[in-house]
């Protein structure tokens, strides 16, 4: 995968998702920022950027669920992945102490995995933002010298802001995985994993059906979530990470065996899986 392809995050220079797309394609690679996540899918969509990075997991505070919609709403794939180790930091202008605070401002994720450090702050309002470095932006624009914000180290050297306390998610073990998505399936090369989705058809046992065609095959199950579908109460999308490449042939049969079961099935793509990145 080319540098020199434009890759869509969603958020402002600094976000985490840019330093994920910089793990993944380099520190070179030209990176486009949108304020939604339904952007950064329409630029892959309609062929604007090649390929986008999206936060879909974190291993604190759980999935990114919008993103689960939109891999089902768009005709896009997963190509890679990659995990990022996630820092948090509370950053504020210059000669501001924590004591001055009276809000603090980030994504809701990110508001999700400090939680611990914010409930021991006292008389300090907690306030959800689209995107850490857009918070710490603001800060910096606004010039508020009442309010803080949780992003990256990256974001505090961007906008000019101090660090005023590093560190601050609730587990150091924070990682979030991140999907690159692009217009075209891939052929991973090793250590390979397919996501799908797929919805049962409404008969005892059905879900139970659907996942022994994984192990009658001896294919490890990665993950699975579910997701209401909108429009139908009470129904529901099924994700699923499985081991394996959808090309070999103890994968084919097992989707095809699948797809006789399901009401609706969709190949998100194979690719390789992840190595975990530390930020510097």
């Amino acid at each position: 995968m080319s540098s020199h392809q434009k890759i869509s995050y969603q958020g402002e220079p600094g976000a985490f998702s840019e330093q994920a797309a910089k793990a993944y394609f380099g520190n070179t690679c030209d990176v486009v920022a949108r304020e939604t996540f339904n952007e950064i899918f329409e630029d892959v969509e309609r062929r604007r950027s090649a390929f986008a990075i999206v936060p879909i997991e974190n291993s604190l505070h759980g999935s990114v669920h919008q993103n689960f919609d939109l891999l089902w709403k768009h005709r896009v794939h997963i190509v890679g992945e990659v995990k990022l180790r996630i820092k948090m930091n509370l950053l504020a202008l210059p000669g501001v102490r924590i004591k001055d605070l009276r809000a603090v401002y980030s994504h809701p994720q990110a508001l999700g995995q400090c939680d611990k450090f914010l409930r021991s702050l006292k008389n300090v309002s907690v306030n959800p933002f689209y995107d850490t470095a857009g918070a710490a932006k603001m800060i910096a624009v606004e010039r508020r010298r009442d309010a803080a914000a949780i992003a990256s180290l990256q974001a505090a050297a961007d906008y000019g802001l101090k660090v005023l306390r590093p560190g601050i998610e609730s587990d150091h073990r924070n990682f979030t995985r991140f999907l690159v998505i692009g217009k075209k399936q891939v052929r991973p090369k090793r250590n390979a994993k397919t996501s799908l989705i797929f919805t049962t058809k409404n008969i005892p046992g059905a879900l139970f059906k659907c996942l022994s065609v994984f192990a009658l095959r001896n294919i490890n199950l990665l993950k699975i979530e579910s997701r209401p579908i909108v429009g139908a109460p009470w129904e529901y999308l099924f994700y699923l990470d499985i081991e394996g490449d959808a090309r070999e042939k103890e994968c084919i049969n097992a989707l095809n065996h699948l797809q006789e079961l399901t009401a609706y099935f969709k190949n998100l793509g194979s690719y390789e899986s992840g190595k975990i990145v530390t930020p510097h």
